[in-house]
Protein backbone atom coordinates (compact mmCIF):
# COMPACT_ATOMS: atom_id res chain seq x y z
CA UNK A 1 0.00 0.00 0.00
CA UNK A 2 2.72 2.21 0.94
CA UNK A 3 4.40 1.79 -2.85
CA UNK A 4 0.62 2.97 -4.02
CA UNK A 5 0.39 6.05 -2.73
CA UNK A 6 4.31 6.67 -2.99
CA UNK A 7 3.87 5.72 -6.86
CA UNK A 8 0.65 7.96 -6.96
CA UNK A 9 2.18 10.79 -5.82
CA UNK A 10 5.56 10.26 -7.93
CA UNK A 11 2.77 10.25 -11.19
CA UNK A 12 0.89 12.96 -9.54
CA UNK A 13 4.23 15.43 -9.21
CA UNK A 14 5.16 14.67 -13.01
CA UNK A 15 1.49 15.70 -14.25
CA UNK A 16 2.75 19.87 -14.78
CA UNK A 17 -1.08 20.61 -14.99
CA UNK A 18 -2.18 18.94 -12.03
CA UNK A 19 0.99 20.68 -9.84
CA UNK A 20 -0.45 23.92 -11.60
CA UNK A 21 -3.58 23.33 -10.49
CA UNK A 22 -2.66 21.98 -6.78
CA UNK A 23 -0.47 25.49 -6.50
CA UNK A 24 -2.74 27.71 -7.13
CA UNK A 25 -5.50 26.15 -5.07
CA UNK A 26 -2.77 26.20 -2.23
CA UNK A 27 -2.50 30.02 -2.75
CA UNK A 28 -6.06 30.54 -2.97
CA UNK A 29 -6.53 29.25 0.75
CA UNK A 30 -3.91 31.10 2.22
CA UNK A 31 -5.23 34.18 0.30
CA UNK A 32 -9.03 33.51 1.11
CA UNK A 33 -6.97 32.90 5.05
CA UNK A 34 -5.08 35.75 5.45
CA UNK A 35 -5.71 38.07 2.53
CA UNK A 36 -8.01 40.57 4.57
CA UNK A 37 -4.58 40.79 7.06
CA UNK A 38 -3.65 42.80 4.07
CA UNK A 39 -6.17 45.78 3.58
CA UNK A 40 -6.84 48.57 5.73
CA UNK A 41 -10.65 48.16 5.63
CA UNK A 42 -12.50 45.69 6.88
CA UNK A 43 -15.81 43.68 5.03
CA UNK A 44 -18.04 46.21 6.38
CA UNK A 45 -17.05 49.56 5.42
CA UNK A 46 -18.48 51.79 2.81
CA UNK A 47 -17.24 54.86 1.45
CA UNK A 48 -19.94 56.46 -0.58
CA UNK A 49 -17.57 58.96 -2.00
CA UNK A 50 -14.90 56.57 -3.11
CA UNK A 51 -17.75 54.30 -5.22
CA UNK A 52 -17.25 52.32 -8.56
CA UNK A 53 -13.01 53.33 -8.04
CA UNK A 54 -10.85 51.97 -10.54
CA UNK A 55 -8.27 49.27 -9.55
CA UNK A 56 -5.74 51.44 -7.52
CA UNK A 57 -3.44 51.35 -4.89
CA UNK A 58 -6.23 51.64 -2.28
CA UNK A 59 -8.15 49.73 -3.42
CA UNK A 60 -6.21 46.74 -5.48
CA UNK A 61 -9.33 45.07 -7.38
CA UNK A 62 -11.62 48.03 -7.61
CA UNK A 63 -14.47 49.45 -5.67
CA UNK A 64 -18.29 48.35 -5.89
CA UNK A 65 -21.31 50.89 -5.70
CA UNK A 66 -21.19 50.98 -1.85
CA UNK A 67 -17.68 52.06 -1.79
CA UNK A 68 -16.19 48.88 -0.18
CA UNK A 69 -13.23 47.01 -1.71
CA UNK A 70 -13.44 44.11 -3.74
CA UNK A 71 -10.43 42.84 -2.67
CA UNK A 72 -11.79 41.67 0.91
CA UNK A 73 -15.04 41.14 -0.46
CA UNK A 74 -13.58 38.59 -3.17
CA UNK A 75 -11.44 37.30 0.27
CA UNK A 76 -14.67 36.73 1.90
CA UNK A 77 -16.61 35.04 -1.36
CA UNK A 78 -13.49 32.81 -1.43
CA UNK A 79 -14.21 31.70 1.89
CA UNK A 80 -17.85 31.34 1.42
CA UNK A 81 -17.38 29.48 -1.83
CA UNK A 82 -14.60 27.22 -0.73
CA UNK A 83 -17.00 26.16 2.28
CA UNK A 84 -19.94 25.38 0.48
CA UNK A 85 -18.07 23.28 -2.49
CA UNK A 86 -16.03 21.18 0.00
CA UNK A 87 -18.68 20.66 2.22
CA UNK A 88 -21.12 19.44 0.01
CA UNK A 89 -18.77 17.08 -2.37
CA UNK A 90 -17.84 15.60 1.42
CA UNK A 91 -21.75 14.74 1.96
CA UNK A 92 -21.85 13.65 -1.01
CA UNK A 93 -19.06 11.42 -0.94
CA UNK A 94 -19.89 9.88 2.74
CA UNK A 95 -23.45 9.12 0.96
CA UNK A 96 -22.58 8.02 -2.05
CA UNK A 97 -19.83 5.34 -0.12
CA UNK A 98 -22.21 4.00 2.50
CA UNK A 99 -25.06 3.54 -0.36
CA UNK A 100 -22.67 2.69 -3.37
CA UNK A 101 -21.09 0.00 -0.79
CA UNK A 102 -24.14 -1.37 0.79
CA UNK A 103 -25.22 -1.90 -2.79
CA UNK A 104 -22.55 -3.80 -4.10
CA UNK A 105 -22.36 -6.09 -0.41
CA UNK A 106 -25.88 -7.03 0.22
CA UNK A 107 -26.90 -9.40 -2.61
CA UNK A 108 -28.38 -8.62 -6.23
CA UNK A 109 -32.16 -8.06 -5.11
CA UNK A 110 -30.85 -5.52 -2.72
CA UNK A 111 -28.50 -3.72 -5.18
CA UNK A 112 -31.75 -3.91 -7.96
CA UNK A 113 -34.01 -1.87 -5.78
CA UNK A 114 -31.53 0.50 -5.15
CA UNK A 115 -29.41 1.30 -7.87
CA UNK A 116 -33.32 2.04 -9.68
CA UNK A 117 -34.42 4.29 -6.56
CA UNK A 118 -30.98 5.83 -7.61
CA UNK A 119 -31.82 5.62 -11.14
CA UNK A 120 -34.96 7.64 -10.39
CA UNK A 121 -33.60 10.25 -8.01
CA UNK A 122 -30.64 10.60 -11.39
CA UNK A 123 -33.93 11.11 -13.72
CA UNK A 124 -34.96 14.09 -12.24
CA UNK A 125 -33.14 17.43 -13.66
CA UNK A 126 -29.93 18.35 -10.48
CA UNK A 127 -29.85 22.13 -10.87
CA UNK A 128 -34.14 22.42 -10.99
CA UNK A 129 -34.57 20.97 -7.92
CA UNK A 130 -32.03 22.47 -6.15
CA UNK A 131 -33.53 25.86 -7.61
CA UNK A 132 -36.85 24.27 -5.94
CA UNK A 133 -35.47 23.67 -2.61
CA UNK A 134 -33.73 26.61 -2.11
CA UNK A 135 -37.16 28.84 -2.74
CA UNK A 136 -38.97 26.46 -0.43
CA UNK A 137 -36.71 26.56 1.80
CA UNK A 138 -34.76 29.25 4.23
CA UNK A 139 -32.08 31.07 1.46
CA UNK A 140 -28.62 30.54 3.25
CA UNK A 141 -25.66 28.55 3.55
CA UNK A 142 -27.70 25.58 4.78
CA UNK A 143 -30.08 25.46 2.44
CA UNK A 144 -27.63 25.58 -0.16
CA UNK A 145 -25.78 22.38 0.61
CA UNK A 146 -28.75 20.88 1.75
CA UNK A 147 -30.51 21.15 -1.90
CA UNK A 148 -27.02 20.31 -3.37
CA UNK A 149 -26.50 17.04 -1.68
CA UNK A 150 -30.09 15.84 -2.37
CA UNK A 151 -29.02 13.97 -5.55
CA UNK A 152 -25.35 15.19 -5.39
CA UNK A 153 -24.19 11.66 -4.23
CA UNK A 154 -25.38 9.96 -7.11
CA UNK A 155 -22.20 9.76 -9.12
CA UNK A 156 -20.09 8.43 -6.62
CA UNK A 157 -22.55 5.97 -5.44
CA UNK A 158 -22.46 4.15 -9.08
CA UNK A 159 -18.52 4.43 -9.11
CA UNK A 160 -17.79 3.16 -5.58
CA UNK A 161 -20.54 0.55 -6.46
CA UNK A 162 -19.03 -0.77 -9.49
CA UNK A 163 -15.02 -1.06 -8.02
CA UNK A 164 -16.72 -2.97 -5.22
CA UNK A 165 -18.50 -5.14 -7.60
CA UNK A 166 -15.24 -5.98 -8.79
CA UNK A 167 -12.97 -6.07 -5.67
CA UNK A 168 -15.54 -8.37 -3.36
CA UNK A 169 -14.44 -11.00 -5.99
CA UNK A 170 -10.86 -11.04 -4.94
CA UNK A 171 -9.27 -13.37 -2.68
CA UNK A 172 -8.76 -11.35 0.36
CA UNK A 173 -12.14 -10.13 0.55
CA UNK A 174 -13.31 -13.84 0.21
CA UNK A 175 -10.91 -15.24 2.73
CA UNK A 176 -12.03 -12.22 4.75
CA UNK A 177 -16.02 -13.35 4.60
CA UNK A 178 -14.83 -17.24 4.73
CA UNK A 179 -13.39 -16.42 8.54
CA UNK A 180 -16.97 -14.79 9.67
CA UNK A 181 -16.19 -11.25 8.75
CA UNK A 182 -19.69 -8.86 9.15
CA UNK A 183 -19.90 -6.95 5.47
CA UNK A 184 -19.94 -3.79 7.25
CA UNK A 185 -16.19 -4.91 7.84
CA UNK A 186 -15.47 -5.74 4.79
CA UNK A 187 -17.12 -2.69 3.60
CA UNK A 188 -14.43 -0.46 5.82
CA UNK A 189 -11.52 -2.40 6.76
CA UNK A 190 -11.42 -4.02 2.77
CA UNK A 191 -13.17 -2.27 0.16
CA UNK A 192 -13.09 1.39 1.13
CA UNK A 193 -9.07 1.60 1.69
CA UNK A 194 -9.21 0.06 -2.03
CA UNK A 195 -11.50 2.40 -3.37
CA UNK A 196 -9.99 5.57 -2.02
CA UNK A 197 -7.98 6.87 -4.91
CA UNK A 198 -11.30 6.34 -6.47
CA UNK A 199 -13.07 8.46 -3.68
CA UNK A 200 -10.73 11.47 -3.84
CA UNK A 201 -10.49 11.76 -7.81
CA UNK A 202 -14.16 12.02 -7.28
CA UNK A 203 -14.36 14.54 -4.51
CA UNK A 204 -11.31 16.37 -6.22
CA UNK A 205 -13.90 17.00 -9.56
CA UNK A 206 -17.06 17.13 -7.30
CA UNK A 207 -15.83 20.75 -5.64
CA UNK A 208 -15.97 22.38 -9.07
CA UNK A 209 -19.05 21.62 -9.84
CA UNK A 210 -20.40 22.72 -6.03
CA UNK A 211 -18.99 26.42 -6.80
CA UNK A 212 -20.48 26.40 -9.87
CA UNK A 213 -23.85 25.06 -8.41
CA UNK A 214 -23.51 27.90 -5.80
CA UNK A 215 -22.35 30.37 -7.91
CA UNK A 216 -24.93 30.15 -10.55
CA UNK A 217 -27.66 30.17 -7.27
CA UNK A 218 -26.38 33.32 -6.12
CA UNK A 219 -26.00 34.84 -9.31
CA UNK A 220 -29.98 34.46 -9.48
CA UNK A 221 -30.30 36.03 -6.25
CA UNK A 222 -30.91 32.22 -4.56
CA UNK A 223 -28.03 31.81 -2.57
CA UNK A 224 -26.30 33.52 -0.09
CA UNK A 225 -27.75 36.43 1.43
CA UNK A 226 -26.86 39.85 2.42
CA UNK A 227 -24.59 41.02 4.19
CA UNK A 228 -22.67 37.88 3.20
CA UNK A 229 -21.89 37.63 -0.54
CA UNK A 230 -19.90 35.08 -2.56
CA UNK A 231 -18.65 34.99 -5.89
CA UNK A 232 -21.91 34.11 -7.69
CA UNK A 233 -23.60 37.60 -5.87
CA UNK A 234 -20.62 39.70 -6.61
CA UNK A 235 -20.93 38.52 -10.07
CA UNK A 236 -24.73 39.15 -10.47
CA UNK A 237 -23.97 42.78 -8.78
CA UNK A 238 -21.24 43.69 -10.98
CA UNK A 239 -23.58 42.89 -14.49
CA UNK A 240 -25.62 45.49 -15.05
CA UNK A 241 -22.13 47.68 -14.67
CA UNK A 242 -20.14 45.82 -16.75
CA UNK A 243 -20.38 48.06 -19.41
CA UNK A 244 -18.98 51.54 -17.10
CA UNK A 245 -17.16 49.05 -14.22
CA UNK A 246 -15.84 46.07 -15.81
CA UNK A 247 -13.59 45.19 -13.21
CA UNK A 248 -16.89 44.83 -10.62
CA UNK A 249 -17.67 41.54 -13.20
CA UNK A 250 -14.43 40.75 -13.91
CA UNK A 251 -12.60 39.88 -10.68
CA UNK A 252 -15.22 37.49 -9.26
CA UNK A 253 -15.91 35.86 -12.32
CA UNK A 254 -12.26 35.25 -12.74
CA UNK A 255 -12.06 33.49 -9.79
CA UNK A 256 -14.77 31.53 -10.15
CA UNK A 257 -13.26 30.13 -13.87
CA UNK A 258 -9.80 29.83 -12.26
CA UNK A 259 -11.00 27.86 -9.17
CA UNK A 260 -12.98 25.49 -11.55
CA UNK A 261 -10.29 25.38 -14.16
CA UNK A 262 -7.81 24.22 -11.24
CA UNK A 263 -10.03 21.80 -9.47
CA UNK A 264 -10.45 19.74 -12.81
CA UNK A 265 -6.58 20.12 -13.33
CA UNK A 266 -6.05 18.68 -10.36
CA UNK A 267 -8.77 16.15 -10.58
CA UNK A 268 -7.30 14.81 -13.87
CA UNK A 269 -4.42 14.74 -13.05
CA UNK A 270 -5.37 12.71 -9.57
CA UNK A 271 -7.47 10.49 -11.93
CA UNK A 272 -4.24 9.32 -14.04
CA UNK A 273 -1.72 8.75 -10.69
CA UNK A 274 -4.09 6.49 -8.94
CA UNK A 275 -5.23 4.83 -12.02
CA UNK A 276 -2.88 4.89 -14.72
CA UNK A 277 -4.90 2.65 -17.23
CA UNK A 278 -7.20 5.54 -17.90
CA UNK A 279 -4.79 7.61 -19.24
CA UNK A 280 -5.28 8.03 -22.86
Amino acid sequence: MDNYWEDSWHRLKSNKSAMIGLVFLVCLLIFAIIGPLFSKVTYYDTALALKNTPPCRQFIFGSDELGRSLYIRICWGARISLFIGITAALIDMIIGVLYGGAAALFGKKADEVMMRVADLLNSLPHLLIVILLTVLMNQGILSIIIAMTLTGWINMARIIRAQMISLKEQDFVVAAMAIGASRWRVLWRHLVPNCFGSIITTVTLTIPHAIFTEAFLSFLGLGVQAPFASWGTMASDGLPAMSFYPWRLFFPAAFISLTMLAFNMLGDGMRDAFDPRLRK
